[in-house]
């Protein structure tokens, strides 16, 4: 406990002694800045989060693998950082943490529950029951961290950016890949980086997944593809846990 709460202390001393910022190629603020937290991780892992009831945020499974505890933060309406312990978290059984150089399928979200409300000034997320976008369905990208990949020190900050899906290896049913409109994943551009596993990608009023990986040009490991887990094919496994924790998810279409 000591040990998590001293690391935890250090990241925000870390994030508040730099200029903040988020989302490579990003915009400060947007919409669903009321839905989303930071989730940090007892090792100095970083993630974003999703607020899907006053005392549940969705996010990453793997940001919650990587730690044995975890902490929810925000700021306060004065500007000041609170930590909020968590009580119980639920990773989707479908998750492998060694997916990506296993080339197997990994259902990437996990549910945690906070043992104290949020502040009512956090708004609860729709979340959308429909199959993964199609390419060209423009998106918008949210989450905490690094504004810069050089800058491993600039998250902190919720920054947005609008991309497109697009489909580099055909139509997915659980995955959704953005990327810069600009470049369609053949130029680097705006997109997730580090930290902002776990935040929104919306489809106007409704999240329809949240980011689980990115990766750039050569050894860069941001700005070129952004990927997420859609989370109407998981809606089953996400009402279930809620519905034991006895909390219920808004879903639209």
């Amino acid at each position: 406990m000591v040990r998590s709460l001293r690391v935890a202390a250090t990241a925000l001393v870390t994030l508040a002694a730099v200029p903040a910022g988020a989302v490579v190629g990003g915009r400060e603020g947007g919409a669903w800045e009321r839905s989303a937290v930071m989730v940090l991780g007892s090792r100095g892992n970083v993630c974003s989060g999703v607020v899907l009831a006053a005392d549940v945020v969705l996010t990453a499974a793997h940001c919650v693998k990587n730690a044995p505890e975890h902490r929810i933060h925000f700021r306060s309406a004065a500007g000041e950082p609170v930590l909020v312990t968590t009580a119980g978290i639920a990773v989707h059984p479908g998750y492998r943490a060694e997916a990506v150089a296993r080339r197997e399928r990994s259902v990437d979200i996990a549910l945690v529950r906070l043992a104290e409300p949020l502040p009512d000034s956090f708004a609860p997320a729709r979340l959308s029951a429909a199959a993964p976008p199609a390419a060209g369905t423009r998106l918008a990208l949210g989450g905490y961290g690094v504004a810069r990949e050089d800058e491993p020190r600039s998250s902190g900050t919720f920054r947005t950016a609008d991309l497109a899906a697009v489909e580099p290896y055909g139509r997915g049913a659980i995955l959704v890949w953005l990327a810069d409109p600009a470049g369609l994943g053949k130029r680097p551009g705006a997109g997730a980086c580090e930290g902002d596993s776990g935040g929104p990608i919306a489809d106007g009023g409704s999240i329809v997944a949240v980011t689980s990986w990115s990766t750039g040009a050569g050894k860069a490991t941001c700005g070129l593809l952004t990927q997420g887990i859609a989370l109407g094919p998981q809606r089953a496994w996400i009402d279930a846990t809620l519905a034991r924790w006895g909390r219920m998810a808004q879903w639209g279409e």
